[in-house]
């Protein structure tokens, strides 16, 4: 951080291509802010349905999965699981900061309380944090770009994501890469001590929907080399009308799309 007289407040020296800027922080932040937003927005726009397949690695095993999702607005989600035959029917639906849970085993629903949302969903490397592409890491955090850098000849913001002051967020920080058309490339999440923990990476960009989409993301976890969750999207559509009665509890028990 510096004072530059130019600005007559505090700015922050950023390299970019190749050449050292001088920014002023508050426009820093605005930007950075408005590029997550991009990116959050792009990946889900104003509603969604996709057909999606998650494969889990352990030591020795893998296993795969295929799911429904639905999205509306930027705080409803519903993703149900169709394959195989033993994770058919689990559900989770997101109503903003609520989330419930379906297993068709025991036939109930159960609301996760906020302490549970950090754990892994489905024994992935993914968290229930994780499926909403976070509201809350736009609310909860303070943003800076850091850096720029170029990916497929377009260039990449790299952004520092900080927790605001008394929020409830286990991150110590996020470094999130974001390309200049929306597209999410990489996610990191650090510890309170600033080790890096897990990180999100987009495999394989394509145009999906009328948009440039990240279609396979892979999240390994840092202290389990060798096991990762590949997320890929087989189809998408966006923009949709989807019925109010798709993101309701009864719904998520009993499937009445």
């Amino acid at each position: 951080m510096i004072f530059n007289r130019k600005f007559g407040k505090f700015a922050r020296a950023v390299l970019a291509g190749g050449v050292l800027l001088i920014v002023p922080t508050a426009l820093l932040a605005q930007d950075a802010a408005a590029i997550l937003r991009a990116a959050f927005d792009n990946w889900r726009a104003d509603s969604s349905h996709a057909v999606v397949s998650m494969t889990i690695k352990r030591p020795g095993k893998k296993r795969s999965m295929t799911m429904e999702s639905w999205t509306k607005g930027r705080d409803k989600a519903l993703v149900r699981f169709t394959a195989p035959a033993r994770d058919a029917g689990n559900g989770t639906l997101q109503l903003g900061n609520s989330t419930w849970v379906f297993n068709p085993k025991l036939n109930q629903v159960i609301k996760l309380p906020a302490s549970a949302m950090s754990q892994s969903w489905m024994g992935s490397d993914f968290s229930y944090n994780d499926l909403s592409r976070s509201e809350r890491l736009i609310s909860d955090y303070t943003h800076k770009v850091l850096s720029t850098k170029r990916h497929s000849g377009k260039k990449v913001y790299v952004i520092e994501s900080v927790p605001k002051r008394g929020k409830p967020v286990i991150w110590g920080k996020q470094i999130v890469e974001v390309r200049v058309d929306g597209v999410l490339l990489k996610q990191e999440f650090y510890d309170q001590l600033g080790n890096l923990v897990r990180s999100m990476t987009a495999e394989k960009v394509v145009k999906l929907g009328g948009r440039p989409y990240p279609t396979v993301m892979t999240m390994t976890t840092v202290s389990k080399p060798g096991q990762w969750t590949k997320v890929t999207t087989i189809s998408a559509d966006f923009s949709l009308d989807i019925p109010a009665h798709i993101f309701t509890r009864s719904n998520l028990q009993n499937p009445r799309n």
